[in-house]
């Protein structure tokens, strides 16, 4: 009896699928919007949904991007204002201001930015790692992308929800 191997077709086949799997674990997905004149974007899988710009209940001894609260469906949800929190100037809200509720650590954020733009699919290749400048902390940026010549800066919002300066987890800073 010979030592039969497994069929050549089927080891193909095998390895164009370990090829696709690895593909597709080099892309990753974000959801873009614009600040001002630049375009921002965020991991998708931290948004739960992206609604309209209401009025929000104002707390009082806030820092002044924390615009307020507002009940989602029953949770309290702290709304941060990104123009304020990145000095990009007067907020103006309009009817294209919107509020992406993102899904951080078990805690409900609302960020307040100009526009939605869209979903983007990058590959990890695409993204360029952040510049390192003296006069401001890059701290919270995964990195930049240029895509079909707009440049996007993406941001590691969970780790600017995150931070002590922000005030807005129950855990804030005691990770580090």
């Amino acid at each position: 009896m010979q030592n039969q191997s497994p069929p050549p077709h089927r080891d193909a086949h095998h390895h164009r699928q370990n090829d696709r799997q690895k593909d597709e674990m080099a892309i990753q997905e974000f959801l873009t919007f614009t600040l001002g004149e630049e375009e921002y974007a965020i991991d998708i899988l931290k948004v739960q949904e992206i609604r309209g710009y209401d009025a929000v209940t104002r707390i009082a001894n806030t820092p002044p991007f924390i615009k307020g609260v507002i009940n989602l469906r029953g949770t309290i949800v702290p709304i941060v204002d990104m123009r304020i929190k990145f000095n990009l100037g007067e907020a103006v809200y309009n009817k294209f201001t919107v509020v992406i509720v993102l899904n951080i650590g078990r805690r409900i954020i609302g960020i307040v930015v100009d526009s939605v733009s869209d979903v983007m699919s990058l590959p990890v290749d695409a993204i360029s790692a952040a510049p390192a400048f003296a006069m401001f902390d890059t701290e919270f940026l995964l990195g930049l992308a240029s895509v079909e010549g707009r440049m996007l800066i993406l941001l590691d919002i969970e780790r600017l929800m995150s931070s002590a300066e922000m005030a807005l987890m129950d855990d804030a800073g005691s990770a580090r």
